[in-house]
């Protein structure tokens, strides 16, 4: 559960990011004052290019008018501020990336032989049972 609700904060967050960082206009008709289309990418289509109804919304505004209707923007500035990252392997870095890649792979190197070192270890001979002594059990 803990890492769905990661991925899905991370996604969140990146949307975040993106939608902050870009920019883009949103391009709206308005007929009669009501709105007709809206296009983010593109030109809003007029109203002839429409289907539009017989009826009359009012005295001054009609479909039939050209200068009722109304083209408006909405533009959204980008963030231009972000600060740029830039990669240098200095000589210290290189060292330390070898030496990590290197211990990396060799990790897991030797697990195929399942050699067990104390097989042939005998172990030291108890000469008095201590925990009898102490009587301390596990219970």
């Amino acid at each position: 559960m803990k890492k769905f609700f990661t991925k899905i904060l991370s996604i969140s967050l990146t949307c975040a990011v993106l939608f902050t960082s870009t920019a883009f206009t949103a391009d709206m008709h308005f007929c009669c004052n009501k709105l007709v289309d809206v296009a983010v990418f593109g030109k809003a289509k007029p109203c002839k290019d429409k289907i539009q109804k017989a009826e009359k919304y009012s005295k001054k505004c009609s479909f039939d008018q050209k200068d009722c209707c109304s083209n408006k923007s909405f533009v959204k500035q980008g963030n231009d501020n972000l600060k740029k990252v830039t990669f240098e392997l200095g000589a210290e870095n290189y060292v330390f990336l070898q030496a990590f890649l290197y211990t990396y792979v060799n990790l897991f190197d030797g697990f195929e032989n399942k050699l067990v070192a104390f097989v042939n270890y005998n172990p030291p001979w108890i000469e008095k049972d201590i925990l009898v002594l102490h009587e301390t059990f596990l219970i």
